[in-house]
């Protein structure tokens, strides 16, 4: 999936839509304590009220939110696993297309059963699953009306799962109208926290409007920091790499090649080349795609940078290396740093700079006075807490 795959499916968890429908809804309680389940219930979607319906769709939107390789991240199937009959694609497929009820509810089960074989959580967890389905209306022509477009769609069945921990109410002093005095709350009822799932997944995938059946979305609870031992156990998925991952082999490779010292110039360059070819991509191709580094566009890349003494053989034995894997593709998007963060980070010991990738060329390590200093080039005065800074040659002649 992209990132207009899942916001095309994300807007429309939302009340009163003809273009979702949740069917079912099915929730686990579990204790944290001894990691069973202690409760479940299921019933139809539209038997809930419409203020629970519109805090499940907000906690459905939430799981789908973050961005690619940072939050969601799309999942392969373990494919010499897939024989085995509590495989998870086995039981989401049946799940998704059986029409009893108590067989969704047996898939979904096992799948919270492996959700808690071996792990112990630190808070009472709450799994909720929804099946349903996602109604995607076939491109408009030109000579169309929005009622055309709505004659035709592509329907998709899905299963979507939320993971939550529980919060006990907080003690507090309230005032009973009744009884006309002060008291301290008795509530302990704990609080489901559905504004910040701890984990999720999407099944199937949607490319455009077609179903994936050999990938799944898993959303993690914190960018950067996906339950490795929940991708390969729960949900018996390939390994993942993710954006910070993606960066950090990009950086050893780079320094497999050219070695760790490097000036400002040659680095601003590979991201403006990087970014370059980000651009090149997005204007050659009508849908949205994902242009990746290889062996071959890495020593492209550095050699078009002015990187010295790069040859094929030498990129190659640096994959090997890093990632001992000569075919691996980073994605582009991973390496710009205004991906991962918002400017590239200098750091010293008397200070850390921070300065956007297309300002990098501006800097430069210089000796002055016998001391290394860090000069940057500036336009225009420079402020500090509000005070302008006197240049140098100015003191001198004062």
């Amino acid at each position: 999936m992209n990132k207009k795959d899942i916001a095309a499916i994300r807007k429309q968890f939302k009340l009163d839509t003809d273009l979702l429908t949740i069917t079912d809804i099915y929730k686990v309680y579990i204790k944290q304590e001894s990691s069973d389940i202690f409760h479940e219930e299921s019933q139809p979607f539209s038997l809930l009220d419409r203020e629970e319906q519109e805090l499940f769709l907000t906690n459905f939107k939430k799981v789908l939110g973050g961005k690619l390789d940072m939050k969601l991240f799309e999942v392969k199937f373990q494919r010499q696993l897939e024989e085995q009959t509590d495989h998870t694609q086995r039981l989401l497929f049946e799940g998704l297309h059986t029409d009893d009820v108590e067989e969704w509810k047996a898939d979904m089960q096992r799948i919270t059963g492996k959700m808690v074989q071996d792990v112990q959580y630190e808070k009472d967890l709450v799994v909720t699953f929804i099946r349903g389905n996602y109604f995607k209306p076939t491109k408009r022509n030109q000579d169309e009306s929005e009622v055309n477009v709505r004659d035709e769609v592509y329907t998709n069945p899905f299963i979507l799962c939320s993971m939550n921990q529980t919060e006990l109410p907080k003690r507090s002093l309230v005032f009973d109208f009744i009884e006309r005095e002060f008291k301290s709350s008795m509530i302990a009822d704990p609080i489901i926290n559905l504004a910040s799932p701890i984990g999720g997944f999407l099944f199937p995938c949607f490319t455009d409007s077609a179903a994936d059946v050999n990938h799944i979305l898993y959303a993690a609870g914190k960018a950067n920091k996906p339950d490795i031992h929940f991708i390969e156990n729960v949900l018996d998925g390939e390994e993942i790499m993710t954006a910070e991952d993606d960066k950090a082999v990009f950086e050893e490779i780079v320094k497999e090649v050219i070695g760790d010292e490097v000036n400002a110039q040659t680095l601003a360059s590979v991201y403006e080349e990087i970014n370059r070819m980000m651009d090149v991509e997005d204007e050659d191709k009508e849908e949205e795609s994902i242009p990746t580094l290889d062996t071959k566009e890495m020593e492209r890349v550095l050699k078009a940078c002015g990187v010295q003494d790069v040859d094929a053989e030498k990129v190659e034995m640096a994959f090997q290396k890093v990632i001992d894997d000569e075919t691996y593709e980073m994605k582009a998007s991973h390496i710009v740093p205004s991906y991962t963060s918002k400017s590239i980070k200098i750091s010293t010991k008397v200070a850390n700079i921070a300065i956007s990738p297309q300002d990098l060329k501006y800097v430069r390590q210089v000796n002055y006075n016998g001391k290394r200093c860090i000069l940057i080039e500036v336009e225009e005065d420079t402020m500090i807490d509000g005070f302008k800074l006197i240049p140098e040659e100015l003191l001198e002649q004062e």
